[in-house]
């Protein structure tokens, strides 16, 4: 059984697990996401995601190309998606796979409260200003759906308490 190449750096990996059986897992770029907070509201946001069905909110983020630093991926999806630029250099949050059970790709997280707007954001994304408490809604109305995002800001309040 061959891999399959499939779009945008992704292909789906058909690996020999047992003598009549394979283990199929995704081989996908690695991301970035940071989490940006203008005036005490963070910046979320949203658009509809194709395979929810649904208009999803979310941290800025991007797949990070090929030799690419995660930091400057994460700094360039802030501009693209939300016209804003940190004026500090990003903080690190962490790192982590986001689903190592069928994907082999990684997820950076970074911080920033220092922004400045600079542009717009790219055509089809909303940009979403949230508090804290507001963020936790979402997250459990099922408004706000991705678990690395969310996973992510929990590490962040936990190294900013």
């Amino acid at each position: 059984m061959k891999n399959l190449k499939l779009s945008n750096g992704i292909k789906l990996i058909n690996k020999k697990f047992k003598k009549n059986e394979y283990y199929h897992y995704f081989d996908c770029p690695d991301l970035s996401v940071v989490i940006p907070k203008f005036r005490n509201r963070y910046i979320l946001v949203s658009q509809k995601r194709i395979p929810i069905n649904k208009k999803n909110y979310e941290f800025p983020s991007g797949m990070i190309e090929k030799n690419e630093k995660p930091i400057d991926c994460a700094n360039k999806e802030l501009i693209e998606e939300t016209g804003y630029t940190s004026i500090k250099k990003l903080n690190n949050i962490s790192f982590f796979y986001t689903e190592p059970g069928r994907l082999n790709n990684k997820i950076y997280g970074y911080y920033t409260d220092k922004l400045k707007k600079i542009s717009l954001p790219e055509k089809g994304i909303e940009i979403n200003f949230f508090t804290r408490t507001q963020i936790l809604d979402l997250i459990n109305k099922g408004k706000f759906n991705c678990a690395s995002h969310i996973a992510m800001f929990f590490l962040s309040l936990k190294i900013r308490e």
